[in-house]
This record gives C-alpha cells, structure tokens and sequence, in this order.
C-alpha cells in the first residue's frame, strides 16, 4: 500500500560532479537514510541536511566520483534505506561509445519515421478527402 503523501522530490541538478535534490516528506514521516549505489558499489559523501526553516524538507547532496564517468552509461540509484523506496535515478552518458550508440538509434528513427510518412501519404491518397454525398429528393 502507497503512503498517502509519498515523498517528492524536486530541483533536481547535477552541476560540478554534485547531484542535489529537495526532498520533502510528509509530516511526521522519520528523517531519511539516503543512499546512492552505482552498481552494487554505495557511494560515499551522501548527505540529507534538514532544512530548519521547512520542517520535513531536506537538501540532498550526492558527489559523483570521477572513477565511476567511463564510456557509455552510467546509472546512480538514489534511495531511501529506511523504506527501500527508490527516489530517483541519474543517468551519466559519455564517450565515443555512446556517439555511436545515439546516431544508429537517430538513423534507425528517421527510417521509421519515413517509413510512417510513406504509409500515410498512401493512405491519404487512397481515402478521399469529403467523401461523396448522395443528395435524394425526399418527395
């Protein structure tokens, strides 16, 4: 069964190897246990400083170390120990792998793409446009 006000998170940014976040809890819920895992492997320097002027807010804080960036992507689970609950996920993509891996997903969407417009075009052609009317007298 879900809580009736899960917990939200907002403001989410990962800007010089830091992903931050606002996390709000609805009231009365017990303070969170943050945890971020990449892989198997937690990652240290995790933080979730309470806020004293919002009772239930706390300012998430997660370094991303510079041994886990490598070619292709890397996925960060951000989670709550204390529920298990997943709260969100940062997703890192970079190098040359992923150049390639991006332009043959593009080039397979633009062949779809045409493929579809190909099909509608046909279909257009083939359904007129106002269909033909019949106009009887009623006397």
């Amino acid at each position: 069964m879900r809580p009736a006000n899960p917990p939200r998170l907002s403001g989410e940014r990962l800007q010089a190897g830091l992903w931050e976040a606002v996390l709000d809890l609805p009231t009365g819920a017990p303070p969170p246990g943050i945890e971020a895992l990449h892989g198997d492997r937690a990652l240290p320097g995790v933080t979730a400083c309470a806020d004293p002027d919002r009772p239930g807010r706390h300012r998430l804080s997660v370094p991303i170390p510079a041994d886990l960036l490598s070619d292709g992507v890397q996925n960060v689970l951000i989670r709550d120990c204390n529920t298990g609950a997943t709260l969100a996920h940062v997703s890192i993509l970079a190098g040359a792998v992923l150049e390639r891996d991006v332009r043959a997903e593009l080039d397979q969407m633009r062949a779809e793409l045409d493929l579809l417009k190909r099909a509608f075009r046909d279909h257009c052609r083939e359904i007129p446009l106002f269909p033909r009317v019949s106009h009887r007298s009623g006397s």
